[in-house]
């Protein structure tokens, strides 16, 4: 049986569900603290939605609203596992809105980053949410990188990146005075922004729209109802119960999953395959001494490494006004592991025995060596750092915050890049939409991502 229940009434007026006393209703998009439940509700059996979206962070919340702004009369619910929104990928990145310079043209991938972060921008000024279009420069140190610089340039302009130009050393020092380089691609329309306030903006949206976000909400389990309650047409119309790992019940009709770090987890709960696995890359930033913040103007990155998905060590000024520096990209021992020693002992097995890890590190060796190098010894970053900024010496570093990346990779130790959608098996695998992965970045593209997933979603359940 579930447990005792009230409805809440939602910003149209229509009732909502939310199991009462367990889970704050949602969190303001300012402080991100939960709301307070409000009062006056009515008892009732059981708490359904026409639709549930797993996963509070920019990609289900930006999936959240598109549904809800096309579907208005359905009920349309969040759930997400911790007591905010938005606090793992989606609040551990460096902030920048890429511009789409670097993804194969024509691609998908190439296509949402570009629409992505148009629309991206246009919603921040329509929402009053502060950001800053600083540029970026894209620096080749050696002159070995010119040739793939320019291959990057060809690639941004096939791929509709506005005001892209090449320039040389002396424009360097115009837009970065203390950069070293011997060319560089300049790209005015990468900016950085709060991607967390944005994806609790989304949320205000949903809510306002009259969408319910229910936090402290652990899947543990997505089943068929196998009876409904007497005397209720609920457990004919609300066919998929969720649980939670306090055993709490959410029926619905449909589900669809965007649980980034858990999203292969997620999946298996409905029959999915294992592969493709979910791998943990953490990525460790330094911080530049306030006192040195003046060395940077605006994004400064290196030539990148085609074979990677990582785009390499880089100087990314915050809207705190701090500048960060990295990231590195290593194994996390742990999917939520922001800091060097956490491990997790499942995670762990579950990498080296369901994933192709072994196959990507044999494969990239010496690159992994080095990426671990650099993430225990601090100066050796600093001298890669230096081939950029001279002036920056170790005693101007300080070391900062951490990230987890969700890297999809394939039994054959491949770097999914594309769109994953799956179902499972059964009657339960028609009625749920596993976003199991999402172009990167997603968080740039999460709008224009959005759509691909409300369409997906539309046709799928024949909305």
């Amino acid at each position: 049986m579930v447990p005792a229940l009230r409805y809440l009434v939602g910003a149209r007026g229509r009732a909502r569900g939310a199991l009462f006393g367990s889970f704050p209703w949602a969190c303001g998009p300012a402080s991100g603290r939960p709301r307070p439940l409000c009062g006056g509700g009515r008892s009732a059996s059981t708490s359904s939605f026409d639709i549930v979206i797993v996963g509070g962070g920019i990609v289900g919340l930006a999936s959240a609203r598109a549904l809800i702004l096309r579907h208005p009369s359905l009920s349309i619910g969040v759930l997400e596992k911790e007591k905010d929104l938005a606090v793992h990928q989606t609040g551990h990145n460096s902030g920048v809105i890429h511009s789409g310079i670097y993804y194969k043209p024509e691609s998908l991938k190439a296509k949402l980053c570009v629409q992505g972060a148009a629309l991206l921008y246009e919603y921040c000024q329509q929402k009053g949410i502060s950001y800053k279009q600083c540029g970026k420069l894209i620096v080749a140190v050696e002159q070995e990188e010119i040739p793939r610089l320019k291959a990057l340039y060809e690639r941004g302009l096939q791929n509709g990146v506005q005001g892209l130009r090449l320039i040389q050393q002396d424009d360097i020092k115009k837009k970065e005075p203390y950069c070293r380089g011997l060319m560089a691609i300049d790209c005015p329309h990468t900016g950085i922004v709060d991607y967390r306030q944005v994806a609790l903006s989304f949320a205000q949206d949903f809510q306002k729209a009259g969408g319910s976000v229910l936090t402290n909400f652990e899947v543990k389990d997505i089943e068929m109802a196998k009876e409904g309650p007497s005397g209720s047409i609920d457990g004919m119309k609300y066919l998929i119960v969720i649980k939670n790992t306090k055993g709490e019940e959410i029926r619905c009709q449909y589900v669809v999953t965007c649980a980034g770090l858990y999203s292969d987890r997620i999946s298996e709960l409905s029959g999915c395959p294992s592969d493709p696995r979910i791998v943990p890359f953490r990525g460790d930033y330094l911080l530049l001494k306030p006192e040195k913040c003046y060395l940077v103007k605006g994004n400064i990155y290196p030539v990148p490494d085609s074979r990677f998905p990582f785009l390499g060590v880089h100087f990314t000024p915050r809207m705190d006004g701090s500048i960060w520096l990295g990231p590195n990209a290593v194994l996390a021992f742990k999917r939520e592991g922001y800091r060097p020693f956490d491990f997790s002992a499942t995670d762990v097995m579950d990498i080296i025995v369901n994933s192709g890890l072994i196959k990507l590190a044999y494969q990239n060796f010496s690159y992994g060596v080095t990426e671990m190098y650099k993430a225990c010894f601090l100066g050796a970053t600093v001298k890669y750092l230096q081939k950029f900024i001279p002036e920056i010496t170790i005693s101007d570093i300080l070391r900062g915050p951490a990230g987890v990346r969700a890297q999809a990779l394939d039994s054959d130790g491949n770097l999914v890049e594309d769109f994953i959608f799956d179902g499972g098996v059964g009657d339960i695998g028609n009625r749920i939409l596993h976003v199991r992965n999402a172009p990167s970045p997603a968080a740039t593209s999460s709008i224009a991502i959005s759509g691909i997933i409300a369409d997906e979603v539309q046709q799928r359940f024949e909305l």
